[in-house]
């Protein structure tokens, strides 16, 4: 995986945010050759466990386990390591967890033969500044997005989760080869649903973005590999 992307498609993860195993084989069969990789997230991983990773990578599809693992330094290198052992792509935590954290994860990944890419999340894109103030961050979203991602890159991670409006300045301050995976994309039209910091498909490319999360928009379509071809298309 290059830090620059490949084609357009080259750059979709589809969010498999469903609750059973066949909604998610019938999604990742429909979209095998139109995106990227195949987001686990927390519904479809407590609803199926590592039988949602395997039903995914069984059909040739790449894994983005987004847990966003946010423990102490030992417990998370553990399931780093076990996601590892798993064949993910890709593992996110929480870069509040702290560097310690951070570089635990980074370790055991490494050691494990350095398939798996860890990806640290730093502001949900689901919350905004105020958002932020209530729970004790009181200096917004763009400045702690970008002091969390000076730590990942500090702490030997491979990239973060960050949303599209962020990405531009993440990508100033980061090495060529650090990747910037971006949630809340919607295209043109789209609605946000439960997003707060959202860009277009093309908006997040332009910003510096390797992979953008693509979940609803292509989920939720009539037709779901036309739909994420469209946003291919977009990116092209």
């Amino acid at each position: 995986m290059t830090s620059g992307g490949g084609p357009a498609e080259g750059r979709v993860i589809v969010a498999l945010d469903v609750d059973t195993l066949a909604l998610a084989e019938s999604l990742v069969e429909r979209l095998t050759g139109a995106v990227f990789a195949f987001k686990v997230g927390l519904e479809l991983f407590t609803a199926c466990g590592a039988d949602a990773v395997r039903a995914v990578t069984r059909q040739g599809g790449r894994v983005m386990l987004d847990l966003k693992l946010h423990d102490i330094p030992e417990t998370v290198a553990r399931a780093t390591a076990r996601a590892a052992d798993l064949g993910v792509a890709f593992m996110t935590l929480h870069t509040g967890g702290g560097r310690r954290m951070m570089e635990a994860a980074a370790q055991a990944a490494r050691t494990a033969g350095g398939a798996t890419r860890t990806l640290g999340v730093t502001v949900l894109t689901s919350m905004e500044d105020a958002d932020l103030a209530e729970v004790g961050v009181p200096a917004g979203a763009a400045a702690t997005v970008e002091l969390r991602a000076r730590l990942a890159i500090a702490s030997g991670l491979d990239g973060v989760v960050a949303s599209p409006r962020e990405a531009a300045a993440i990508r100033a301050l980061s090495p060529t080869n650090f990747l910037i995976v971006t949630p809340g994309v919607r295209p043109a039209g789209a609605a946000a649903d439960d997003q707060r910091r959202v860009a277009t498909p093309r908006a997040a490319r332009d910003a510096g973005a390797n992979y953008l999360v693509v979940g609803r928009p292509i989920t939720h379509a009539a037709d779901p590999r036309a739909a994420a071809l469209a946003i291919a298309g977009e990116l092209a």
